[in-house]
């Protein structure tokens, strides 16, 4: 059950606000989400359906999108249903479980993306600069391998964020400005030290993000000075062609996840509909 709202008191029960100051606008900002939704279901199972189903699909790039459409399933799934309730049916309430566990599936999740994101990096420069030995290098064994390797990655280094919430005790506000829950949302309504886990916090996002947004940026430099090695201009072009539509998911990808997890840091002045958009 819900218990007051006074220091010392400990919360079991947290309200979801969804975008505040928009109250109003709830029905109408419902609609893009629920489109933007059933698009990413539609079009993440047919794409995992055709990679799987074609064998002249099972070759690195795809069965890497294979992961990632996958993945992409189950981050929206983690936040998009829970936000349409909130807007349709006004039900804001979720128990702290809840709350952690949804806070553990986005993270490790976004966590993988990126993991699989840097692997596609590392595909495209395997394929442009070294063509003849890209069969031989990337082979099922190694995508499984590499796969397994993100996956580990992401479970590993989110999951001690569970202890990190379970050992504080909320009894600050119980009211969440957002549509689902953050650590780092969640942490600030905490009576006791939460630098542990904005140090945590931090660590994860340097060891992870950052990390893979350097390495993808450092592939990259190596598959242009590959591209402008060669001398045909139709060959820069078809070079360039096959990265152009990794290029985008990546900006479109990493730029309000980072956003959202330095905003929650050190974005105090941020008006807080900004915060639940991000």
């Amino acid at each position: 059950m819900t218990t007051l709202n006074h220091t010392g008191v400990s919360h079991t029960v947290f309200h979801l606000l969804g975008i505040p100051g928009l109250e109003n606008k709830h029905m109408w900002i419902s609609i893009p989400f629920f489109v933007s939704y059933a698009i990413a279901l539609l079009g993440n199972s047919l794409l995992i359906f055709i990679i799987l189903t074609k064998r002249s699909l099972h070759e690195p790039m795809y069965l890497f999108l294979c992961m990632l459409a996958g993945a992409d399933i189950v981050l929206s799934t983690c936040t998009v249903p829970q936000a349409l309730t909130i807007f349709w049916f006004h039900a804001q309430e979720i128990s702290l479980d809840r709350c952690i566990a949804q806070v553990f599936f986005i993270d490790s999740t976004f966590v993988f993306e990126s993991g699989i994101l840097l692997a596609m990096a590392f595909d495209r420069h395997i394929a442009i600069c070294y063509p003849l030995r890209y069969t031989t290098i990337l082979t099922r064994t190694l995508i499984g391998k590499i796969g397994l390797t993100v996956f580990l990655r992401s479970y590993c280094t989110i999951f001690p964020i569970i202890f990190l919430l379970r050992r504080l005790t909320f009894c600050k506000s119980n009211i969440l400005p957002h549509t689902a829950c953050q650590h780092m949302g969640l942490a600030k309504f905490s009576c006791d030290d939460i630098r542990i886990n904005i140090w945590y916090g931090l660590f994860v996002l340097m060891s992870t993000v950052v990390l893979d947004v350097i390495l993808i940026c450092v592939s990259y430099m190596f598959i242009l000075h590959a591209v402008f090695l060669i001398p045909s201009q139709d060959a820069h072009h078809k070079a360039l062609n096959t990265c152009g539509s990794h290029v985008c998911v990546i900006i479109l990808f990493y730029g309000p996840g980072i956003f959202s997890a330095l905003t929650y840091r050190f974005g105090r002045h941020i008006s807080p509909h900004i915060h639940a958009a991000f």
